[in-house]
């Protein structure tokens, strides 16, 4: 009869406190409005950037999903911030157990137990560090495992994580720092990308580039250390050189974007437009304005005879 009563106490007991988390998420959801509030992309036919606009914060945040960047970069990521990322709750216990260990034999923090989820709890409610937002982040990055797929926990922090001056997530940040989307990054890229969101201000590359190689380098050193490169990959990365200086954004089809972005409150908007012909009619639009002694601009649109799709637009050189 104990046994029964106890058994019987502790399910009741569980099914309060389940009752219960289930009553506080309903009443106290995730702040996701970081998150929603992204750069407004306009595209090519095949979903290619064309030109994005920064968010009324004046940020570049592009929308940045797990499969928008290299798997190396996932792989040097999670070994280098959250080696059981795929498998913990939202916050890691062995991490937890290192970390407090640590503090008692050695009288000082020597590593942290931030994990991803934790991360992207804190990028979603930015508040002052200490003990109070430590538990509120723990709070929050288990409810968001709760109501969330690891994919999508993943994506809040690539598309938050802080890339220096206003550049946020790891798209903005490889279009910003290599000029290209982080879909094929080398080693060397993706470690980098990695290292910067720790100090982001510290570690850009076109103010510190010292300090941003060194810490690329120890996250490739890490890598090396928990089997996510090979030696050889990690030699080559190492010797890469790292960049020293911020690039334009994309910035093709100016006008037609900037005529279409207001239409949207925030995403992606599609177009019929080619990249490669959209490049191509401007360059033949700069050539032949040169020849012009008046100094008079042009405007210029493509048209499929087969579709009617404009598949090229030019609104002028300036």
């Amino acid at each position: 009869m104990r046994l029964r009563a106890l058994l019987t106490g502790s399910a009741l007991a569980a099914t309060a406190l389940a009752a219960g988390l289930l009553a506080a998420d309903r009443a106290f959801p995730p702040e996701l409005s970081r998150y929603h509030a992204r750069s407004v992309e306009v595209v090519d036919a095949d979903g290619r950037l064309l030109r994005a606009f920064t968010t009324p914060d004046g940020k570049w945040r592009l929308r940045t999903d797990p499969e928008d960047v290299d798997p190396i970069y996932r792989a040097l990521l999670k070994a280098y911030e959250d080696r059981r990322f795929d498998s913990h709750p939202g916050i890691d216990p062995l991490a937890v157990g290192r970390a407090a260990g640590q503090l008692l034999g050695q009288r000082r923090i020597v590593s942290g137990a931030s994990t991803l989820s934790m991360q992207a709890a804190r990028l979603l409610e930015p508040a002052p560090r200490g003990p109070i937002a430590k538990v509120r982040q723990t709070a929050r990055a288990v409810q968001l495992e709760w109501r969330y797929s690891k994919r999508e926990v993943l994506g809040i922090y690539l598309t938050l994580a802080p890339m220096g001056g206003n550049l946020e997530g790891v798209r903005a940040a490889s279009l910003a720092w290599f000029g290209k989307e982080p879909k094929r990054l080398t080693a060397a890229e993706a470690a980098l990308l990695v290292a910067i969101p720790q100090s982001p201000e510290r570690r850009r590359p076109d103010r510190a580039a010292d300090a941003a190689r060194a810490a690329r380098d120890r996250v490739l050193d890490r890598a090396l250390r928990h089997g996510a490169l090979d030696s050889s990959l990690h030699a080559a990365a190492r010797a890469s050189a790292a960049p020293s200086r911020r690039l334009a954004m994309p910035f093709h089809a100016p006008h037609l974007a900037a005529w279409l972005a207001p239409q949207a409150e925030r995403g992606t908007v599609p177009t019929t437009l080619r990249l490669e012909l959209q490049r191509a009619l401007a360059q033949l639009a700069a050539e032949e304005r040169a020849r012009f002694g008046d100094g008079a601009e042009l405007a210029l649109i493509a048209v499929d005879n087969r579709t009617r799709a404009i598949v090229a637009w030019h609104g002028g050189t300036d």
